[in-house]
């Protein structure tokens, strides 16, 4: 049996920091989906379309990841596409909290998916994807936090104005 895990986010934009977790998940699943998600809190910078096709691009050489959109609820969508396992990040305590609730939740309306928590590399653990908008929005170099495709499509965001 394949065993698939997901991997969702807004990724908003992909960080490095992501794809330390996409790329150590994918040695020890059979198949990564990295789940890109809309949120309802949210007001993203890139568009669900230019997120998902940013991420095909920084992942294209790793055959057993797949990229895709959804919406709703993550163990619906887990569930359709096989999953066995959901990735979650964890940077510092502060995201253990949540994650943990959110992990709890997913368990009791699916008790066949399991929740797995992945550390970054600690050269990643203070990124996120908001910081990483605000520093560059003010000027600032974010050139090691992206991969370099990312990078260049924030660029052009910024100085579009959008």
């Amino acid at each position: 049996m394949e065993r698939i895990a997901v991997y969702p986010g807004t990724f908003d934009p992909i960080t490095n920091g992501h794809i330390d977790v996409i790329f150590r998940a994918s040695n020890i699943f059979d198949k990564v989906i990295v789940a890109v998600s809309t949120h309802p809190k949210k007001s993203p910078l890139f568009t669900l379309k230019e997120r998902v096709t940013l991420i095909e691009e920084v992942t294209k050489n790793h055959a057993n990841v797949l990229v895709e959109s959804f919406s709703g609820l993550l163990v619906d969508y887990a569930e359709s596409r096989n999953a066995c396992a959901i990735i979650r990040g964890l940077r510092a305590v502060s995201d253990f909290e949540y994650e943990t609730q959110m992990a709890l939740v997913n368990r009791k309306i699916s008790s066949g998916i399991v929740t797995i928590f992945m550390v970054p590399n600690e050269r990643y653990t203070y990124l996120n994807s908001t910081i990483v908008k605000e520093v560059a929005g003010l000027g600032g170099d974010v050139s090691s936090f992206l991969p370099h495709a990312v990078l260049g499509e924030l660029k052009k965001k910024f100085k579009s104005g959008k």
